[in-house]
């Protein structure tokens, strides 16, 4: 599968400047371009196109590329913020566990029986770094919006292993899975809104005092 390894390839490295780098713009443009990656990379797994696949790639980027971006980008213009100032585990340290993360998922994953047709494919090893890289920027940035796209990548992680199953798969269980992340990304965006109104911030530090 040399298409779809070199997609996944391109997908780590993007999850890389995602742990790399503080400028929120990049991080949902990252984001957008992971959307197009998996939109591309459903049909190259296929051999044979069928209706429900091609269905489920033509939502995943119009989704994924499209319309969350396009809501990220309508909350960033809103906010005051354009950069991760003070995330709790320093860029320099979180591209050194995302690719401690990568290779480890990569070791674990020529462990796992695989069936044959994805044996030798990064698939999985994709799926689980990905899934690692989105819980890192989830519990280590600071700013709702960040963890947003935090939230965003895990799910693509978690979509990737989707695809492991996609013959298998419903067609209503994949509509599910985009309708609750867009369902997720409109609360959060909701949430990302009264927390800048009632405290002139995003950082979700600030919560804390909340306790009292």
């Amino acid at each position: 599968m040399p298409l779809s390894n070199s997609l996944l390839v391109l997908l780590l490295l993007l999850n890389l400047l995602v742990l790399g780098t503080s400028r929120i713009r990049s991080l949902v443009q990252a984001v957008a371009f992971q959307g197009v990656i998996l939109s591309v990379l459903t049909i190259a797994l296929e051999h044979h196109l069928r209706f429900h696949i091609v269905l489920v790639c033509v939502l995943t980027v119009i989704i994924k590329s499209s319309v969350i971006p396009t809501m990220l980008s309508r909350a960033m213009r809103e906010l005051p913020i354009r950069r991760e100032v003070e995330p709790l585990v320093g860029l320099g340290m979180s591209m050194i566990l995302g690719a401690a993360g990568t290779g480890l998922a990569v070791a674990f994953a020529y462990k796992l029986p695989l069936a044959g047709s994805h044996v030798g494919s990064l698939l999985v090893p994709a799926a689980l770094s990905t899934v690692f890289t989105g819980f890192l920027v989830l519990t280590t940035r600071m700013k709702a919006i960040t963890q947003v796209i935090g939230y965003l990548i895990l799910e693509n992680g978690i979509f990737i292993f989707g695809l492991l199953l996609l013959e298998a798969m419903p067609l209503l269980v994949e509509l599910g899975v985009l309708l609750d992340l867009f369902v997720g990304i409109f609360v959060m965006g909701i949430i990302i809104g009264h927390i800048n109104r009632e405290f002139a911030s995003v950082n979700t530090e600030l919560l804390s005092a909340l306790k009292e």
